[in-house]
């Protein structure tokens, strides 16, 4: 397994994830939300124990489940931030990732919808 290698635009040099490591992106959404009430939530506001969910942008060659393009679940507490050309990244690893959704699983999950 080779693993998959990120190209962030105007990159002179791509980025290579090691081992078991996932290099993903949280949409910009994610910081304020609505309840289903309507009110709006902050970023800010302290949610114990909230899973959040992010796309995969690289995989490290350890990798066994999980594909660039899928997006996955998380505990934002188990992360490590990074920038990169000035995006904003997380490196998580993959024992740390919770569900993962993708079109490519279609048929071969628990029959659960997200």
């Amino acid at each position: 397994m080779t693993g998959t290698v990120a190209f962030v635009p105007d990159d002179k040099q791509p980025i290579k994830m090691l081992n078991d490591r996932l290099l993903v992106q949280v949409p910009q959404s994610e910081g304020e939300r609505r309840s289903r009430a309507g009110i709006l939530i902050p970023a800010t506001a302290q949610v114990s124990k909230r899973l959040a969910w992010a796309e995969v942008v690289a995989t490290g060659p350890n990798v066994r489940a999980i594909e660039a393009g899928d997006q996955v679940l998380f505990n934002p507490e188990d992360r490590f931030e990074v920038e990169v050309r000035g995006d904003d990244y997380l490196i998580l690893r993959e024992r740390d990732i919770h569900a993962v959704a993708s079109p490519r699983l279609d048929g071969a999950g628990t029959g659960l919808y997200l």
